[in-house]
């Protein structure tokens, strides 16, 4: 597993990662049998040190965890247990109902956008109905089953998921405000 471990205006010692590795190493390899990579930043808010991990699975999973303690390894210790509570459920609902996936996901890339929000007061007009782009990224993907996309998007505590089905069309799940969870699948032209 790849790891990259930094810290925003902070100086991360050699001792810091060396535990990250082990600890992270050890809860993602007991719930996840290929892990690809991990995100680790620390960074301090006030008087606390804020730890934000993700760690990125071959089957298409993403964990993130964030923590805020008052000591660097406690928040890393604490943001540690949050992984491994996610990537339990994920394990446990893999076992009970889903078979396991004899690949890796495959993954599509794509751009990703921030727009500025409006931002201006109702009374004046805005100059352009194009939006205005704050910044661009990178992002991917998945190409899941419905089940798994549903699955994905509940245990990263996401509203919504983007993910390609298994006939290759994108597809889309999403959180209702009644609770129940929406799937937008494009209609097919034959």
């Amino acid at each position: 597993m790849r790891y990259q471990i930094t810290g925003k205006h902070i100086d991360i010692g050699a001792a810091l990662q060396t535990h990250v590795q082990n600890e992270l190493g050890s809860v993602v390899q007991k719930y996840a049998e290929r892990p690809t990579d991990a995100n680790v930043v620390f960074s301090k808010s006030a008087h606390e040190f804020v730890c934000e991990a993700t760690v990125h699975l071959s089957t298409g999973l993403t964990a993130q965890a964030k923590a805020h303690e008052n000591e660097i390894y406690a928040a890393f210790d604490s943001c540690c247990e949050k992984m491994e509570k996610q990537l339990r459920r994920y394990k446990r609902r893999l076992k009970d109902h889903h078979r396991e996936r004899s690949s890796p996901v495959e993954l599509l890339g794509a751009s990703s956008y921030i727009l500025a929000g409006d931002g201006a007061d109702e009374e004046s007009e805005p100059e352009t109905l194009q939006p205005m782009i704050v910044a661009e990224m990178q992002t991917q993907i998945p190409s899941l089953t419905v089940g798994e996309a549903v699955m994905q998007m509940e245990l990263a505590g996401a509203p919504v998921l983007v993910f390609r089905n298994e006939n290759k069309g994108l597809n889309v799940v999403y959180r209702r405000d009644d609770g129940n969870i929406g799937w937008i699948e494009p209609q097919h032209s034959t």
